[in-house]
């Protein structure tokens, strides 16, 4: 996951960021992730899922897309992280991350900060913009809230 997501984040969009947050092993964190070939679990904070990717040419098990799940200190649901590899885009499985992100969070209150490009994407899934565009590591980002269903 990790090494998709700096190919995403700091290579793909330039963007140097503190990848190593110190989140991703919280005991609260859920990880789901896209893996070719199938699923592949057992990684620490790893019981969020996993999702079957569509890359016949990456290696059984590579991780082609990935996202987390966060708590809040209020308790509030956060998604993070969302990406997916260049070669898989527009085949679904963001998609499908989201969906299976949504099963973890179940009906509690969620929260992203989107790259305001894709906030239609995220609007399918119930999300609304919540304030104003701001900046993250030099990419316009707005807040997107998805309230108690």
């Amino acid at each position: 996951m990790l090494r998709l997501r700096v190919d995403v984040f700091v290579v793909e969009q330039e963007c140097p960021y503190p990848e190593l947050d110190g989140r991703d092993l919280d005991a609260t964190t859920r990880h789901i992730r896209a893996v070719t070939g199938g699923t592949r679990n057992g990684e620490p904070g790893n019981d969020g899922g996993d999702v079957g990717g569509a890359d016949p040419a990456a290696a059984p098990g590579a991780t082609v897309g990935c996202l987390r799940v966060l708590r809040d200190p209020d308790g509030t649901a956060r998604i993070g992280r969302v990406c997916t590899a260049a070669r898989v885009r527009g085949t679904g499985l963001g998609a499908r991350l989201m969906r299976a992100a949504l099963d973890v969070v179940g009906d509690t209150e969620c929260v992203l900060d989107a790259q305001t490009y894709a906030t239609g994407f995220y609007a399918r899934f119930g999300f609304r913009v919540e304030g104003d565009e701001f900046d993250e590591d030099g990419i316009p980002h707005v807040t997107m809230r998805r309230p108690r269903t």
